[in-house]
């Protein structure tokens, strides 16, 4: 429930708009999903180009992961001031400069002649994203306030969220194979045209906290932290989690980020007002998504690996053994925010679907060095892509639901966080725990026999999938902790709020 405070100012700003036409908020959802998509499957289209990079540009293997590091640091320490900025200067003007300068950001990273030039431009489509991301998540909350058509347009956002990262492993396998690397870069200026060109026709501006201000302590504070924190993580995969490089900054991201908790309940105008995460449901769903972020990780990274390591699949065929999974997203995506949520209510639904994405993993450690596809791994992928399916989009919209219009910005820019975050704690853990599994299954036998190195692979693979069960597992029961009975019912005191 919103204080009457807020619902008088949600009130105001609903008068002050008038609601888009009910076609003209399907347009915006499509663009907003298309810069969505722009955003989340660049986390992973690189990923595949990256050898071919590394030979182009001639940078060392221990040099490679900043290439996808820059990104992930800018972008996760960046997203809640991008989404006060959405709030304090409009939504429109923020998700126009995201998308052009994410544009440019592409462009300058796909003519890079050196690695330094390819670091810069991954890090500046990370600072552009950061201000992308929260501002089109907020468009659509503040378009979709309707219940039922709320429900569908989640459906559909929270699906490319969760599906965004396998469409990249396509998209980057096909570029790759078929042009050359640069065009995994070169191929964000169609999407940028699309939703730019889109967002000026279709969005108007609504400034829903123009009488705040930016806090700057608190924006110093939780942006150093949280880059302390991915950077912490980040050094986890190329350093031992003694070194300081990497409990050092860990240390440092857990403290800067209390001291940013204490100051938003003390800070005239907060960065991340305390009632954004004050309310269960919301509070829950943050954390689902964070859960969801880090054991996705075990599917898309490690899987990449097998398929084309083990199986000798080639880029392109590895991105099309992806896609039953992400189908499987999108219908239990429409079932779940438009069906199962709003009968059953999220207590029941969300844990269920953390359960069957977690069945799906465990069923996943059965593969072995000559598995074939169609039984080892093609239905637990559509089982983990069902379960997966049915946790993020209602998460997603539950993390954003019932705030007032001035916080819609940087409710959204938290769910992002999370899951930025969540993906950076997944990738430094796993990689740790599988390389340990590795190297504990090579000790007294012979390393150089192919087929015990190919064995430990598969033993570092499967330990992978097992830990990625572990975090849904635990999803499992924290949803289920945490979450209301119940279904949700729309605040009785709210107006609705539509700012095009």
């Amino acid at each position: 429930m919103m204080s009457p405070t807020l619902t008088e100012s949600t009130r105001a700003g609903a008068a002050e708009a008038p609601a888009a036409h009910p076609a003209k908020r399907w347009w915006i959802l499509a663009i907003v999903g298309i810069a969505q998509l722009m955003v989340v499957l660049d986390a992973t289209i690189v990923n595949i180009a990256l050898p071919s990079a590394q030979a182009d540009l001639g940078f060392s293997d221990g040099n490679r992961q900043w290439i996808v590091t820059a990104y992930s640091l800018a972008f996760a320490s960046l997203l809640l001031l991008g989404g006060r900025i959405a709030d304090l200067f409009g939504r429109k003007p923020a998700f126009l400069v995201g998308v052009a300068g994410f544009a440019g950001a592409s462009v300058l990273g796909g003519a890079s002649t050196s690695f330094g030039m390819l670091v810069m431009a991954r890090a500046l489509q990370g600072v552009f994203g950061a201000l992308l991301a929260p501002a089109a998540l907020s468009l659509l909350n503040t378009t979709f306030t309707e219940a039922r058509d709320r429900a569908k347009a989640f459906s559909v956002y929270g699906a490319i969220a969760g599906a965004g990262g396998a469409v990249g492993l396509l998209l980057g396998g096909v570029l790759t194979d078929a042009l050359d690397w640069r065009w995994t870069l070169y191929v964000n200026v169609v999407f940028a045209i699309v939703a730019f060109v889109g967002g000026w026709v279709l969005l108007g501006n609504h400034r829903d906290a123009a009488n705040s201000k930016l806090d700057l302590p608190g924006t110093l504070l939780v942006s150093s932290g949280l880059f302390a924190v991915v950077y912490g993580f980040s050094n986890a995969e190329t350093h031992d989690w003694s070194s300081p490089a990497t409990w050092g900054f860990l240390v440092a991201g857990g403290l800067l980020l209390a001291v940013f908790g204490w100051w938003q309940t003390r800070a005239k105008h907060p960065l991340l007002p305390p009632r954004v995460l004050l309310d269960r449901n919301r509070a829950a769903s943050f954390v689902a998504v964070l859960i969801t972020g880090a054991g996705m990780f075990g599917v898309f990274l490690f899987l990449t690996y097998y398929l084309q390591l083990n199986l000798g699949f080639s880029p392109t065929k590895t991105g099309v053994a992806f896609l039953p999974m992400v189908a499987a997203m999108m219908v239990m995506a429409q079932l779940s925010t438009t069906v199962l949520v709003p009968r059953i209510g999220p207590k029941a639904v969300i844990p269920a679907g953390f359960a069957i994405a977690a069945v799906g993993m465990a069923w996943l450690t059965g593969i072995g060095v000559a598995s074939d596809f169609s039984t080892a791994v093609l239905p637990q992928v559509i089982l983990i892509g069902a379960g997966l399916g049915i946790v993020m989009p209602p998460a997603m919209a539950l993390a954003t639901s019932g705030v007032a219009a001035e916080d819609a910005g940087v409710a959204s820019a938290t769910v992002n966080t999370m899951q930025q975050v969540g993906g950076s704690i997944g990738t430094a853990l796993l990689n740790t725990l599988a390389a340990s599994a590795a190297t504990s299954y090579l000790a007294g036998r012979d390393a150089t026999d192919k087929l015990v190195q190919a064995q430990s692979t598969i033993e570092s693979y499967t330990t992978a999938f097992w830990w990625s069960a572990g975090f849904f597992v635990a999803g499992t029961f924290i949803a289920f902790l945490l979450y209301r009975r119940g279904t949700q019912e729309p605040d009785p005191d709210a107006a609705p709020v539509v700012h095009m």
